[in-house]
């Protein structure tokens, strides 16, 4: 009886150091308030999710544009991105492009949603 409830005592406090490690003084690893996410779906004028659409994001400051190829689900994500800074972003796809939008600095969200809808004809986009 004595040999099971050390083994049960062992097993506690295996199971509270494991705990204490993964949750080390209980709080989460701080944020960086400096950076953002943005991300969001690029859909069609029916609503359909686009497939291999060209995302583009433009950092006004420096100029410089990355950009991402939608997969299946038609989803883009730009991760750590500079709060202090705007951005354009449009998608492009077959001929179609969609508005161009702005993810200004006054938008304080921590992940910033942009979904992009093509509606736009790439001659048309073109003139402006």
């Amino acid at each position: 009886m004595r040999i099971r409830w050390m083994s049960i005592l062992v097993l506690l406090l295996a199971a509270l150091a494991a705990a204490q490690v993964q949750f080390p003084n209980g709080k989460k690893e701080k944020e960086d308030p400096t950076i953002r996410t943005i991300q969001g779906v690029v859909k069609d004028t029916a609503d359909a999710v686009v497939v291999g659409a060209v995302v583009q994001l433009k950092n006004t400051k420096t100029l410089q544009v990355r950009s991402f190829i939608t997969k299946e689900d038609g989803k883009f994500s730009y991760n750590s991105m500079p709060r202090d800074v705007n951005f354009e972003i449009r998608a492009e796809s077959k001929g179609m492009a969609s508005a161009t939008k702005v993810i200004s600095t006054f938008d304080n969200r921590k992940v910033a949603i942009t979904n992009l809808k093509l509606d736009v004809k790439l001659e048309k986009a073109a003139e402006k």
